[in-house]
């Protein structure tokens, strides 16, 4: 975890997920910004959204994921487990002939819904360039024009892990406390690599999570939280507080760091990545009534698109094989 949260702001979390459903009257409060956001949607999914998005991207009705998702989730009231992919088929019919916006115009919830999913899964999907083999110059690269997923798992290509969905278990390290992130399990060393492009916000020691990593996607709406990395070389060399990365890019190494209150210590039983999501809505809720989401089901989904790395014998550092254009690192840069 990123700090230590206190039993109050833990109340008044659940406080804000019950008044904040959008079964109750108002699903936004005064403030102006969404205090809670409950994800839950299924890998199925997710997965089935995306491949409308990618299929429609190129026609005359694009239907994009996010607005396909938000529908749903009206649909559904939030109850995921009534998911149906004959649903999804017939909601992706309708919005290659009605925008999400006019087919809701009258729902009091959709906009909930389309704020909810958009800050989870925003910039996970887009347009953008990437090296690839070239086929007619053997050894030689080429740059490709591609759209759909731009965001990566978070463990290299080629490095084994194994998941589940370990969300909200006990914790009792230092005081009692929720499971907010998501646990790969893996090999010490395992190159960690950013989900998203943005900027490290966070690096250094935390006696819970150990040496650890903070990104926060460029439109700010993202904190990606990477704990746990590998004891005496836990980070990238070419990382440091402040720098842009892209999405792919090598930041550390897997590691068992943390639960301790001396540096550089591995206190944990079993080498694993601890990976966290944070909405931020309002700056406010960086430090305080923070918003962690399920992530599990999302990295699922990322565990298509891995980063290719290649070792650099002298350095002995990881680097990414082929690399990623994205016009949002160019509008940010």
């Amino acid at each position: 975890m990123k700090k230590k949260i206190c039993l109050a702001a833990v109340l008044l979390c659940c406080l804000s997920l019950f008044l904040l459903s959008p079964k109750e009257e108002e699903s936004l409060p005064a403030e102006g910004y969404l205090k809670w956001v409950e994800f839950d949607i299924p890998y199925s999914a997710l997965n089935a959204a995306l491949e409308v998005d990618i299929d429609t991207y190129d026609t005359n009705h694009p239907v994009s994921w996010i607005d396909l998702l938000a529908c749903l989730g009206v649909k559904y009231g939030g109850n995921w487990g009534e998911y149906r992919y004959a649903d999804l088929q017939k909601m992706a019919d309708t919005l290659s002939s009605t925008s999400a916006e006019e087919l809701m115009a009258d729902n009091k919830y959709y906009s909930y819904y389309a704020e909810a999913y958009e800050a989870v899964l925003g910039g996970m999907v887009g347009p953008y360039r990437k090296e690839a083999p070239d086929p007619s110059r053997p050894g030689e690269k080429t740059i490709v024009e591609k759209y759909g997923l731009k965001a990566y798992c978070p463990i290299a290509e080629g490095f084994g892990y194994s998941h589940y969905d370990d969300f909200g278990n006990s914790r009792d390290y230092g005081y009692r406390r929720r499971h907010l992130g998501n646990d790969l399990l893996g090999a010490v060393g395992t190159p960690i690599v950013s989900v998203e492009s943005g900027i490290v916000e966070h690096l250094g020691w935390n006696q819970y999570g150990g040496w650890r990593v903070g990104i926060r996607s460029l439109d700010g709406k993202r904190y990606y939280y990477y704990a746990h990395m590998r004891k005496d070389h836990p980070y990238h060399r070419d990382l440091y507080e402040g720098k842009v990365v892209k999405a792919g890019e090598v930041i550390g190494y897997l590691g068992m760091t943390g639960y301790s209150t001396s540096e550089n210590v591995n206190g944990m039983t079993r080498p694993h990545l601890h990976f966290g999501i944070q909405l931020i809505f309002d700056e406010s809720q960086a430090e305080e009534n923070e918003i962690w989401i399920n992530a599990y089901e999302i990295v699922r989904l990322l565990s298509q698109n891995k980063a290719t790395v290649e070792r650099d014998e002298e350095s002995k550092e990881y680097y990414r094989k082929y690399d990623i254009f994205d016009p949002i690192v160019a509008i940010s840069d």
